[in-house]
């Protein structure tokens, strides 16, 4: 598509891009162009652990969640079921002031019509077999949250953006937007492409292209950890997620009886093109202690690999989506700080909804308040990442 004109042209195809493609051709809003140098989920979304749980902060979120967890589950079902498995999430404590942010969480998210139930050393036995829970002092457990494997749900979101006429370049450099006649001028590859509206998705890379367009925004990329591994007995999909919330490490089942831990992350800024992309030592050694300690029938879990990534944060923690200049009809969805499986759908179907809006609708962006970029209008656009599963409700008052 050589010199062309599109409505909307989203760059950047992890998994929120693709969603939001395929969100903005199922509206019938188009022509619509995909771009990414890379193939999609070649980000973050490729090395996301893929846990998806309505155990979040505050009814935006959690609705956000159980919009894209109805999503990944329906495009699994009819395409690829192995990419999504309900398998229920388990958190637990020794420390007892930890464990009364437990117990008030339970109460908030059952207030917003999440199953959740706090369970006792016997039950936690039951659900973790491996585990020695002995000192415990709360934990809760959600039956309803899933794995998800995050690239493959990038995919067939991509796929179905194309089939429903979306054109999706891959692979190829563009030049920075240019804005001109009231329009956007992209060079892709060696062709000109004139697009009405930009959607920056980039993820990590979202910070950079917004400053080269002249508006930066408070994001910071930092660097992730994860591993794989391979226990002695092998553990089935179905086992739950876990999160040891002293240690901060998490684990979900993997394919072929293995498992996937994390945390490992950074609190520092990261450059997404030079990061070390192996995994540290000092971070398997740290998943290789909590195991011993706290599940102790995976101690002697073989590494199969371990990696890293580079995710972005906002100052408090919430994702930047909507119009970064409506006058020049620019647009960004980035910042998930870790939570991009989670929210992707969500997030994507509610920023479709408002674009095939428009701008003078005045209930467009009703349904993104929370998370729209002029929230942070004074930021300081460096600060220090503070991602994770925080078990506050409403506003952290540490930020």
């Amino acid at each position: 598509m050589a010199d062309s004109d599109v409505d909307v042209a989203v760059l950047g195809a992890g998994i929120a891009g693709c969603a939001l493609a395929h969100h903005l051709a199922a509206r019938h809003v188009g022509p619509i162009l995909l771009y990414d140098p890379a193939t999609p989920a070649a980000g973050a979304t490729g090395r996301a652990a893929g846990i998806v749980t309505e155990q979040l902060w505050d009814p935006w979120d959690v609705e956000v969640a159980r919009t894209s967890k109805a999503e990944y589950a329906e495009l699994a079902g009819r395409w690829d079921p192995s990419a999504y498995t309900v398998n229920g999430f388990v958190r637990w404590t020794r420390d007892v002031r930890t464990a009364a942010l437990l117990e008030e969480s339970v109460e908030r998210l059952r207030g917003w019509g999440v199953e959740v139930r706090t369970v006792g050393p016997d039950a936690l036995a039951e659900l973790v077999p491996a585990g020695r829970f002995d000192g415990v002092r709360g934990a809760i457990y959600g039956p309803d949250d899933a794995v998800v494997t995050p690239s493959a749900i990038a995919e067939l979101y991509a796929e179905s953006a194309r089939a429903q006429g979306v054109d999706v370049r891959l692979a190829v450099p563009m030049r920075t937007p240019e804005r001109a006649g009231g329009h956007w001028r992209l060079r892709v590859g060696s062709d000109t492409v004139r697009a009405r509206r930009i959607v920056v998705a980039a993820g990590a890379w979202s910070k950079r292209l917004l400053a080269e367009l002249g508006h930066a925004l408070p994001l910071v990329p930092y660097r992730t950890q994860a591993a794989v591994l391979r226990p002695s007995v092998a553990v089935g999909a179905a086992h739950p997620s876990l999160h040891d919330l002293d240690a901060d490490v998490y684990a979900r089942p993997e394919s072929g009886g293995r498992i996937l831990a994390g945390d490992g992350t950074e609190h520092v800024e990261a450059d997404p093109d030079r990061f070390p992309p192996g995994g540290d030592a000092a971070f398997v050694a740290h998943v290789a202690e909590t195991f011993a300690a706290t599940v102790p029938g995976w101690a002697d879990a073989e590494l199969v690999r371990a990696w890293a990534g580079v995710c972005t944060a906002t100052p408090d923690r919430r994702p930047v989506v909507g119009p970064v200049d409506a006058d020049a009809e620019l647009y960004v969805v980035a910042g998930f700080n870790g939570f991009g499986v989670m929210r992707a759908g969500g997030v994507a179907a509610r920023l479709a909804e408002a674009l095939a809006a428009g701008a003078s609708s005045p209930d467009a962006w009703a349904s993104l308040a929370p998370v729209r970029p002029d929230r942070l209008a004074g930021r300081p656009l460096s600060f220090e990442p503070k991602p994770g599963f925080t078990l506050e409700g409403g506003d952290d008052p540490r930020l």
